[in-house]
């Protein structure tokens, strides 16, 4: 191993045969110097990067405080992604292993100077990581953990794993699910086919959606970003999920498929049907215009079921058929200015509460079915 090498007293813990785990303590401006923090994003070809939220400044500050505050107690670990190169020695005799671990010393390459990347990667305790970079305590103690890994979807999958207990922001998790292959909780997997096809309607050039899904990579310069990601997804997954879905009618439970290139075609016809039927209302920030809302992206969502359930997606046009479906509840819709008589509330007044989703859903999908019903 050549160039500056960073060598710790360490246990290596014998969990697992394939990848070995590491306990070991860095100083607080070694933290810095070995770790770095990969920030969700996405490149320029919509490719996810990262997993790491933003900072969060108020908590990192407290944090900081406390660290150059007179007494210090800091049990809070960190646990670090490290790279194959990592080196580790067990100490020599017999006593180095009780069975459950050996002591010896890990070396941790680093970089020759500020500008090259740093070895490691922050899995959990960014904001505990920031802190300490900039502590006046720059020779406190911190307990890491460390295993090895550089391949970005098992540090996601342990990212995920280990922040269930201190819930991760809920848009955060969902964009992060389909870039995990390994078994998930079946919360977490039920809604990860789901927030996959979320991101194909905020990339495809063919979607009427495409850039208006406000997910977490989602930069703050996008203002064309409206629709929070949470409603669409719940609203997929609520299809694919419930027998009376129109969605669940393209998984075969027997095999566990999905027809994904239906359902694509499925959600794209169906939201750009919404899109001609509501221009007026399509693509406005939520606070003006309820159709982009939380509220009215789950009523719309609950609607498909009924709408695309009429639907030939063989035909030449299914998108004027789709509009032709959803031109009887046109004129009963309030999404920007007026009130919903039948609900008996104005129109910025529907909020995103159970209640309300289903009160608007409830009354579109009797408008709709009442409506073919007596045009037959």
């Amino acid at each position: 191993m050549g160039g500056r090498v960073l060598k710790r007293r360490a246990l290596r813990i014998h969990q697992h045969s394939e990848v070995p785990l590491y306990v070991f303590t860095l100083a607080a401006e070694e933290v810095s110097q070995v770790a770095d923090v990969a920030r969700i994003s996405r490149d320029d070809a919509g490719k996810l990067i990262g997993y790491q939220r933003p900072e969060k400044k108020q908590h990192v500050k407290q944090i900081l405080e406390y660290l150059d505050s007179d007494e210090v107690l800091f049990p809070n670990g960190l646990i670090l992604a490290l790279p194959k190169s990592v080196r580790f020695r067990s100490s020599p005799g017999p006593s180095s292993f009780d069975g459950l671990a050996t002591s010896g010393t890990l070396e941790i390459p680093l970089p020759e100077s500020d500008a090259e990347p740093r070895p490691a990667w922050i899995v959990d305790g960014q904001q505990r990581s920031l802190a300490l970079s900039r502590t006046r305590r720059t020779r406190l103690p911190v307990t890491a953990a460390g295993f090895v890994a550089e391949d970005i979807p098992t540090q996601r999958e342990q990212f995920l794993r280990v922040n269930t207990v201190s819930p991760l922001p809920s848009n955060l998790v969902s964009e992060l699910l389909p870039e995990v292959w390994t078994p998930l909780p079946a919360k977490l997997s039920a809604r990860k086919l789901p927030s996959a096809l979320v991101d194909v309607l905020n990339q495809d050039p063919e979607s009427p959606l495409r850039g208006m899904i406000k997910r977490a990579s989602t930069g703050s310069d996008k203002r064309g970003a409206v629709i929070a990601d949470n409603g669409l997804i719940t609203a997929i997954e609520e299809s694919l999920n419930s027998s009376a879905g129109i969605l669940f009618l393209h998984r075969n439970l027997s095999n566990n498929t999905t027809d994904t290139v239906t359902i694509r075609r499925l959600l794209i016809t169906y939201w750009s049907a919404v899109r001609e039927t509501f221009p007026n209302a399509w693509g406005l920030p939520p606070t003006k215009s309820r159709l982009m809302h939380g509220v009215g992206i789950r009523a719309m969502g609950r609607l498909m079921d009924k709408v695309m359930a009429n639907v030939d997606l063989n035909t030449e046009d299914p998108i004027l058929s789709a509009r032709g479906e959803l031109s009887v509840i046109k004129e009963q819709c309030h999404w920007t200015q007026g009130r919903w008589p039948e609900l008996g509330v104005n129109w910025n007044e529907l909020q995103n509460t159970p209640r309300h989703i289903s009160t608007l859903s409830n009354f579109l999908i009797r408008v709709y079915v009442q409506a073919r019903a007596s045009a037959s």
